[in-house]
């Protein structure tokens, strides 16, 4: 297995860690802002290389592994030449075949994603949920924010950490948008 290869299991590994499948924009997302390891204009490039060389499968705007990645292990601090990334070696199969995604795959053209929104629940055990639509209004107003992209943002929010309630993932966001989180407590206090 050559250098490149065995980055490009690495990235891989990272990416899908715990998950089977990802959104095609949360992948570019994750390499470009989250990773840091291509500049934002380069992500989308990194993904279509990727399909392209048939390591990755896009099927209407989620991304799924097309070659078993195997054992692989990823030193602490370790990140990949961007130029790999952008430039991806083919895939190769455990059996040693190159690997290619189909041709319908890879010239396919899909409409973006709709992600699944986090809203408050009025019927949670917590106290806070109910008002998380005060402290929605609160953010929007305070950091300039959209209520849409307020959501969006505390969507992936819930992705990354999986096991937050919404009203903690606005705080978040607006803890990212430079709020005092004095305000966000007071805007979260319980009556």
């Amino acid at each position: 297995m050559s250098e490149a290869d065995a980055d490009i299991r690495r990235v891989l590994t990272i990416a899908f860690r715990g998950h089977s499948e990802l959104n095609l924009l949360d992948l570019e997302r994750f390499f470009s802002f989250d990773m840091e390891w291509v500049a934002p204009h380069e992500a989308e490039q990194a993904v279509n290389q990727l399909t392209a060389k048939g390591w990755l499968l896009n099927e209407q705007q989620t991304v799924r592994l097309a070659v078993e990645l195997g054992d692989v292990s990823v030193p602490l601090g370790w990140f990949p030449r961007p130029s790999r990334l952008l430039s991806p070696p083919h895939a190769v199969t455990e059996e040693g075949a190159v690997s290619a995604a189909p041709p319908s795959v890879q010239s396919k053209t899909v409409a973006p994603a709709i992600v699944e929104v986090a809203r408050p629940d009025e019927t949670s055990l917590d106290p806070r949920a109910r008002l998380t639509k005060r402290l929605v209004r609160f953010i929007s107003r305070s950091s300039g924010l959209e209520v849409a992209e307020l959501e969006r943002r505390a969507q992936r929010k819930i992705t990354a950490f999986h096991h937050i309630t919404p009203w903690l993932a606005y705080a978040l966001v607006a803890r990212e948008q430079g709020l005092g989180m004095d305000d966000i407590a007071d805007a979260l206090a319980v009556v």
